[in-house]
């Protein structure tokens, strides 16, 4: 049974590639436009994984995350970020915030295939 992936941007543009991307590595994507239609999604849905831009208005992609962190029921769900902030303290902060991982845009194809395989397979 193939992972279903939310995938989180508020730019149509990378949602539509990421959701190419990994629906031809055989994933199941579903997505969200901003941080809180993600967590009215995953209150119904429960995702396996989380791939989020950390830039949105509303609901940041950490804000996310943190949100996810925090409730039980959500807490084990793995989030990766997805961004063009590419600074060292970003990701360290991030990591900080519970991201399992952290992926700087424009990735390519097989980048962000490798990094959701390696989450995956520890579910």
């Amino acid at each position: 049974m193939s992972k279903t992936i939310l995938i989180v941007d508020d730019m149509q543009s990378q949602l539509q590639l990421i959701s190419n991307y990994l629906e031809r590595a055989g994933y199941q994507v579903t997505t969200a436009d901003s941080g809180a239609a993600a967590l009215e999604k995953i209150k119904v849905q429960r995702p396996d994984i989380v791939v989020t831009d950390l830039v949105m208005p509303e609901l940041t992609g950490l804000e996310l995350c943190r949100e996810l962190k925090r409730m039980p029921e959500t807490a084990s769900i793995p989030v990766i970020a997805c961004t063009t902030k590419d600074r060292r303290m970003d990701k360290n902060w991030a990591m900080r915030q519970g991201v399992a991982a952290y992926v700087v845009k424009p990735c390519s194809e097989q980048e962000l295939v490798n990094v959701v395989n390696s989450i995956s397979v520890t579910l």
